[in-house]
């Protein structure tokens, strides 16, 4: 099978980002042609050049606007001709025009069961709320912040005295299944959006998403 070019961005850590590498490494079919992050220290850009892909940075800062920073944002990630690209903790708010630019082609995950808990701190907001479980989910991108068409969520348990730190590390174990999970789909051409803006996973629209419990591959 031929593998899918694939563009990550990030801001951070990129836990998510080393969960996609260490898939792309044994079978997952893409070709990670490029990391590239707002922030010139983020750990995951070290993370990226040991396993060998490339990496760039283009720091918000030093752009008057936004939108002139997403523009140049676009045509970088364009360089290297994707077939997807990939939100991996990557801590900006996108214009409607680059968000339309990668409509179809551009997957974010988030750290709650959407759509509870949009935008940060979802951990904590989880706990205030009294939520019994939480868990995170994977959408196509639209400008809707956080708000696009659900494809994968994976559940968690909320235990009786979680901290917020806890109650995250163990949504992240499960982010580092449903990401890779995703892609693999998209990348084998079993997963895409319709021009109704609906989920289509092997030929037939989603009406929820699909829960990690019940895949089977």
């Amino acid at each position: 099978m031929s593998r899918l070019p694939i563009v990550v961005l990030i801001s951070g850590g990129g836990t998510n980002l080393q969960a996609i590498l260490d898939a792309a490494k044994a079978d997952l079919p893409v070709e990670i042609r490029a990391v590239i992050s707002n922030q010139p220290n983020a750990y995951g850009l070290q993370r990226a050049q040991q396993a060998g892909v490339a990496t760039a940075v283009l720091d918000h800062r030093e752009f008057d606007s936004r939108e002139q920073f997403d523009q140049a944002l676009a045509d970088l990630i364009d360089q290297y001709q994707p077939g997807l690209v990939l939100l991996a903790g990557f801590m900006r708010i996108l214009t409607p025009e680059f968000v339309r630019h990668y409509r179809g082609r551009m997957l974010n995950i988030h750290p709650s069961l959407l759509p509870k808990f949009q935008g940060l701190h979802t951990h904590q907001r989880a706990l205030e709320a009294s939520e019994k479980e939480h868990g995170a989910s994977i959408h196509f991108v639209t400008e809707e912040l956080d708000g696009g068409p659900l494809i994968l969520q994976a559940r968690v348990p909320v235990l009786p005295g979680d901290s917020a730190e806890e109650l995250a590390a163990r949504v992240l174990e499960k982010e580092h299944q449903i990401y890779p999970l995703a892609v693999r789909w998209f990348a084998e051409g079993r997963l895409a959006l319709n021009d109704a803006g609906q989920v289509v996973l092997d030929g037939k629209p989603l009406s929820a998403p699909m829960d990690l419990a019940q895949v089977d591959s």
